[in-house]
């Protein structure tokens, strides 16, 4: 793959309740462990950070799809919730993510296809694909 753009970041600090900056200056701030997992809470954590860039490049994989498709989506959404967790049966933790999308533009089969063909094309889902659980839920279509 010949990457088109490449983001970089920094972490500085004790990692998850350290510091994180961006080169371009767009990223400057805090992080923290959250409450769950024993630290202070108070500022975004990784997890955060992961379930919001896959919430916003698996939407757009869905807007491109649809413009291909020549399918109004309507006010479309996608949310994105990333668990952690310890690991079964083993050091370490692992993550899961749910995507639950909403296409109140389209009746729900026309949804599902595109849905299917988004996260074919969103390159957090074939970065997590086979990786960890990624469950997609079409919570909302046209008529529902």
């Amino acid at each position: 793959m010949k990457a088109l753009y490449t983001a970089h970041a920094v972490s500085t600090g004790d990692g998850r309740n350290g510091h994180v900056t961006g080169d371009d200056g767009l990223i400057d701030f805090d992080v923290r462990m959250p409450p769950e997992l024993g630290g202070p809470g108070g500022a975004p954590n990784p997890e955060l950070l992961f379930a919001a860039g896959y919430a916003a490049c698996f939407h757009s994989a869905l807007q491109s799809i649809a413009r291909q498709a020549k399918v109004d989506l309507g006010a479309s959404s996608v949310e994105a919730s990333v668990g952690i967790g310890k690991l079964d049966g083993g050091d370490g933790f692992g993550l899961n993510a749910v995507l639950e999308v909403s296409i109140p533009g389209a009746p729900r089969s026309v949804a599902e296809g595109l849905v299917t063909k988004a996260h074919e094309y969103c390159p957090y889902s074939n970065a997590t694909r086979g990786n960890i659980e990624v469950e997609i839920d079409l919570v909302h279509a046209a008529g529902e």
